[in-house]
């Protein structure tokens, strides 16, 4: 066990260099004037800015703002037009033919959401050497979670080049970052996503073969480093990044970000935001940051009194989505090293992968109400909120036979909804509770369903999401981010943005449902 102490040792150090190894993102570029920017709101979206395209050099712009600004009659609006052009929206000029039908829609817009990244210098994004597809509307990049949800469509669509470039490129941003960013933007590299990486190279495995694990597996190990970073000197009752040691020794994870600082894509609202808490304000952006890493920004899920932004706990929390997904990796890799008749290493993930599952059943399951939650480290005790994100133990096989039941049982009595399933039980205006309904998460918790026997239910909340889907496009020609499931609308709503249109996973989820239930 010693050898292996080291090589972890060793990879987290060459880990943490590689992290800190990074491209200066748009606030570090244009200080003074970015801050102005976002605050005095020059663009509508705070995103449009940290995306626009430089018109100079940033050491010319920042030599004229610094002349100018402090000039009578200065106007941030006119200078920020003079020197950035506004990136266009992708997907805003396809217009679709409603009467060819929802399957050719979505075959066009692969086509359509497909790219190769610019690599004009100045901008904040990163390049990469394969063509992806992005979500759509104002995210003009690659999303790391959304992307396996497109895959899976993409998979439908037998465009399994395209599968395996989006493949390439995450490979490509864990060798060259570390680790695989939000998206690939600088302002990204902070953090990055639920770890779907490794059900991708699984995906692709099953067109490639299952060599495809062995291939990537340098890869797998890397993620699985960047996530475990600093385990090993871990004390129990502590945490570190990602890492949590608990009283009994057991480690889990968290959602974590390396800054403490506004979301740059997003600077005015977390300002604001963090004017509004008791929080320090370090520990109240981290935590915000941490919750857009979950890919779930934002929800009563992580709010301490589940209703409010500013009791945001979401550091304080071992997320049962993520380890669900990290005892997923670590299957993959024992997998692979199985593959290559390597039945140390193999035996080595096996365990590791077995005491995962042994913590979450432990610590993440609510006998009382019978559904998994996250668990709250410092305290010592379940969360108090409920989300769908109690489907995911059951997507990847970690539930006993009665958990299921009971999963299911509640997922019927109080996520099931005229549309599908909803993210939560409760309305607090943020998009990711109720009434509002995700293509991811309605997948996960079909095929958790399914795992178990409740073909039925999951028949029932595929059906309701896809008549939903389909009955919003004939009315308006759009794929949409999100659904009102309560409601049964296209007009979902909360979030720091206008509702997109696109949109990769709705598409990815909707062909891989309509194909499967006929």
């Amino acid at each position: 066990m010693k050898t292996f102490r080291l090589f972890f040792i060793l990879s987290g150090l060459l880990l943490t260099t590689n992290v800190f190894a990074q491209l200066q993102s748009p606030a570090q570029i244009y200080p003074g004037l970015f801050e102005q920017v976002q605050m005095q709101q020059v663009y509508t979206d705070g995103k449009t800015f940290v995306d626009a395209r430089p018109k100079a050099r940033p050491t010319a712009i920042m030599q004229a703002y610094r002349i100018e600004h402090i000039k009578k009659g200065f106007n941030i609006q006119d200078f920020a037009h003079k020197y950035f052009d506004v990136p266009a929206v992708s997907s805003t000029v396809y217009r679709s033919n409603v009467s060819a039908g929802v399957r050719k829609h979505i075959d066009t817009l692969w086509t359509v959401l497909q790219h190769v990244a610019d690599t004009v210098k100045g901008t904040s994004l990163l390049p990469l050497p394969y063509n992806y597809v992005v979500p759509g509307g104002r995210f003009r990049e690659i999303y790391y979670w959304d992307s396996y949800f497109t895959m899976l469509g993409l998979a439908e669509s037998k465009r399994y080049d395209l599968i395996e470039s989006m493949v390439k490129n995450f490979a490509y941003l864990i060798d060259r970052y570390g680790h695989i960013p939000n998206g690939n933007r600088t302002y990204y590299l902070s953090r990055s996503q639920p770890p779907f990486f490794s059900l991708m190279v699984e995906l692709l495995a099953k067109y490639k073969g299952k060599e495809i694990l062995v291939t990537y597996r340098p890869q797998l190990i890397k993620e699985y480093q960047y996530w475990m970073h600093g385990a090993v000197a871990l004390k129990p009752g502590a945490a570190v990044e990602h890492t949590i040691r608990l009283a009994d020794g057991s480690l889990l994870n968290r959602y974590w970000d390396s800054n403490n600082t506004p979301r740059e894509e997003s600077y005015r609202e977390d300002v604001l935001a963090g004017r509004q808490t008791t929080q320090k304000p370090p520990d109240f952006y981290r935590n915000i940051r941490a919750a857009a890493e979950s890919g779930w920004d934002f929800s009563s899920r992580w709010m301490a009194d589940g209703k409010t932004l500013a009791t945001i706990q979401t550091t304080s929390l071992a997320a049962v989505d993520l380890n669900s997904l990290i005892y997923h990796l670590e299957t993959v890799i024992a997998r692979s090293y199985t593959i290559s008749v390597n039945t140390k290493m193999a035996a080595f993930y096996q365990r590791k992968a077995a005491l995962r599952k042994v913590a979450v059943l432990k610590y993440c399951w609510d006998k009382q109400n019978g559904c998994f939650k996250d668990y709250q480290w410092q305290r010592k005790k379940l969360s108090n909120q409920i989300s769908i994100a109690m489907a995911y133990p059951l997507f990847f096989n970690l539930a006993d036979k009665e958990q299921a039941e009971k999963v299911a049982a509640l997922i019927q009595k109080r996520f099931l909804q005229q549309g599908g399933v909803a993210t939560t039980a409760v309305n607090t205006g943020q998009q990711w509770d109720a009434p509002n309904g995700w293509a991811p998460l309605q997948y996960i918790t079909i095929k958790g369903l399914q795992n178990y026997g409740y073909s039925l239910l999951a028949k029932t909340i595929a059906q309701r999401w896809m008549q939903l889907n389909i009955a919003s496009f004939k009315q308006t020609g759009k794929l949409l981010e999100k659904y009102d499931v309560q409601n049964g609308s296209a007009k979902a709503g909360g979030g720091e943005y206008p509702l997109q249109d696109g949109f990769g996973w709705t598409n990815g989820v909707l062909l891989k449902l309509m194909n499967e239930f006929k």
